[in-house]
């Protein structure tokens, strides 16, 4: 009997597991088959691309193009290829490069990750997260004032970090969530998105360019056969015309989707914005801004390109900073963090006495950009002093191109 008790408590608990199981087994699936998907569209990009490599390469240029003109061939053919090399390098880049995330001193020690999960009242949790906040390098609030917290992830947002819900993560300044890359554009592949636009517009926009002369011939000459007027042309009479007309319209066609999304990308980075913060401007603790991460053109430029003008045509890593911390053109005091003490001089209106707050540790892109702009003697530029009756804030120099 009391063998037969055991067995019977025992029944609730096997149940509810096997219950945990059944529900748990279709989530796996589904999201394995979600994966699957997603790769559909970079299979097809895949698809067109080696197509139009070989529609390009074979039947244009070994078999259409007349074997007198061998210049012509050997200049497509080298221009085509160096495009096509870098269009390839950089969108491989944008896809195996792994977004980059929040380090680990964004996430809630283990104390207060107890307190925050026991404390039902949102006051007393967003205590919590200033006081955790108070060491990080944080500018950005919610549009409520709070600290950004993901639930999800269980960390605390740095600036310009949001989640994605694709790739279940928090991303450093998240761009967007592109699927025919099948990957999320931030901080750590940004550079490489931007030249995966630039190269394949460039590779569009050559076949286009190239394939049109003998496009318009296929076109418009001896579409009858029979007719005495018939023009008489050294084309040869193969497959190769259907490849050639796709092959124009196809590269048209992604030429001018492309463009607009290329032009757009380049109007974010000259103001260093992202996706998100087009559409939503990010919130300080002085209230929304959508120019608050704005240094002006050239230092725009920099922050994704880095400084290093050789290496900005090439799919490599150059970006400054280190994604959790961002230079801004609006640094306001906040009694809960740590500041540091700026003597500023070379000032119209006088000498300022303050203290602008320095995260802790200082972010190497902070000290790399803005170093001229605090100590410099040689940058001739205005700087505004605001003051409130509870916080100041200085305006840091911004270049006069933005």
């Amino acid at each position: 009997m009391r063998g037969g008790a055991r067995m019977d408590r025992s029944l609730p608990s096997l149940s509810v597991f096997c219950s945990q199981g059944r529900k748990m087994a279709p989530t796996h699936v589904l999201r394995c088959c979600q994966r699957g998907l997603a790769w559909i569209p970079v299979i097809f990009i895949a698809l067109v691309v080696c197509w139009s490599y070989y529609a390009y390469v074979v039947e244009l240029c070994l078999i259409t193009i007349p074997s007198t003109s061998i210049g012509e061939k050997i200049i497509y053919l080298v221009v085509f290829h160096l495009s096509f090399v870098m269009f390839v390098w950089s969108y491989w880049k944008t896809i195996f490069t792994r977004p980059a995330n929040p380090s680990k001193e964004f996430c809630l020690p283990k104390t207060e990750k107890e307190q925050f999960e026991k404390e039902q009242r949102p006051e007393t949790q967003q205590e919590i997260l200033r006081r955790v906040a108070s060491t990080l390098p944080l500018y950005t609030r919610t549009g409520a004032g709070a600290i950004r917290y993901c639930d999800r992830c269980q960390m605390i947002k740095p600036d310009r970090c949001h989640h994605c819900s694709a790739c279940d993560m928090c991303v450093l300044k998240m761009d967007h969530h592109c699927p025919w890359v099948n990957n999320c554009v931030g901080f750590s592949n940004y550079k490489f998105f931007i030249l995966f636009l630039t190269y394949s517009l460039i590779y569009c926009l050559f076949i286009a360019a190239s394939v049109l002369q003998y496009f318009i011939k296929f076109w418009t000459l001896c579409r009858r056969k029979s007719a005495e007027n018939c023009p008489k042309t050294d084309l040869p009479e193969s497959q190769a015309k259907f490849h050639i007309l796709f092959l124009f319209f196809v590269a048209a066609m992604f030429c001018i989707s492309i463009l607009s999304l290329f032009t757009y990308h380049l109007w974010l980075v000259g103001k260093n914005r992202s996706t998100i913060e087009a559409f939503r401007a990010p919130v300080f603790r002085s209230g929304p801004d959508k120019n608050g991460f704005s240094l002006g053109f050239s230092k725009n430029i920099a922050q994704v390109f880095g400084d290093q003008k050789k290496y900005w045509l090439l799919p490599v890593c150059t970006s400054q900073g280190d994604g959790f911390s961002f230079p801004t053109r609006l640094v306001t005091i906040d009694p809960e963090q740590h500041t540091e003490c700026l003597q500023h001089v070379g000032l119209d209106k006088g000498a300022v006495d303050g203290c602008v707050e320095q995260p802790d540790p200082p972010c190497e892109s902070q000290n790399h950009l803005l170093a001229n702009d605090y100590h410099s003697e040689e940058d001739h530029k205005e700087t505004e002093v605001l003051k409130s009756d509870y916080s100041e804030a200085v305006t840091i120099s911004i270049d006069s191109e933005s």
